[in-house]
């Protein structure tokens, strides 16, 4: 495990020695990073290297466009997710290429996150070729639009596949706008399959808040054995 720090953004690797292993980037909520890396090892993944991004501006990094707080006295979305987009690709996925190897490169490099992040994951797949795999854990797919967005753009590199995921009482949320969830999710999953890619979608047992690092470990292994 070592550490780089880039534009405030901390990033913290951990993996496997094989030099070409596949390459997940994960963008963390609160850093926790470790825990999911942790239980990607019990669910006996594959060999390949984590590179989790903390220290983010979450509802400013992670959003594709303004939007207004969904709860009272909550914080707005500012839509900073592009601008994040250039950093992630034009600067950190080549630091931590570089850490890992200067010679060889990773065998495919997937995106990965839980909530606001799932979201900026397939997001960034409108924007550029530089992952080739999504996972999307308790993705934030209610998020206002982002359904006609995903319809109405075409991806930049078609990813090989996405992993979707979600709590069963989820979409049983109090929050009008977060009901729409589970909707939402089955629709891109049966809309991306019917154009030609391998996408699944998982049905896990509670709310949005519960083993959120397991959901993710098991989106992270899906991607790499698929």
């Amino acid at each position: 495990m070592h550490t780089l720090e880039i534009e405030s953004k901390k990033i913290t690797v951990f993996g496997s020695e094989s030099k070409d292993s596949p390459l997940v980037v994960l963008n963390t909520y609160g850093g926790e990073g470790e825990s999911v890396w942790n239980e990607c090892q019990a669910l006996g993944c594959p060999p390949f290297t984590l590179a989790a991004v903390s220290n983010l501006d979450w509802n400013a990094d992670m959003s594709p466009w303004e939007n207004p707080p969904i709860y009272k006295n909550g914080e707005a979305f500012s839509g900073g997710a592009n601008a994040y987009i250039d950093l992630l690709t034009g600067k950190i996925v080549p630091a931590v290429s570089n850490t890992i190897s200067t010679e060889t490169k990773p065998s495919f490099i997937a995106l990965a996150g839980y909530s606001l992040a799932g979201l900026f994951a397939l997001y960034t797949a409108h924007k550029t070729n530089v992952f080739s795999r999504i996972a999307s854990a308790s993705g934030s797919l209610w998020f206002p639009d982002f359904v006609k967005y995903a319809e109405s753009n075409e991806f930049v590199r078609k990813p090989d596949c996405i992993y979707l995921s979600l709590g069963d009482t989820e979409t049983k949320a109090r929050n009008e706008v977060l009901r729409s969830v589970q909707e939402n999710t089955e629709r891109l999953c049966a809309f991306w399959k019917s154009k030609g890619i391998h996408a699944t979608f998982e049905l896990n047992k509670g709310n949005h808040f519960v083993d959120s690092e397991i959901r993710m470990a098991r989106g992270i292994k899906w991607i790499l054995e698929h």
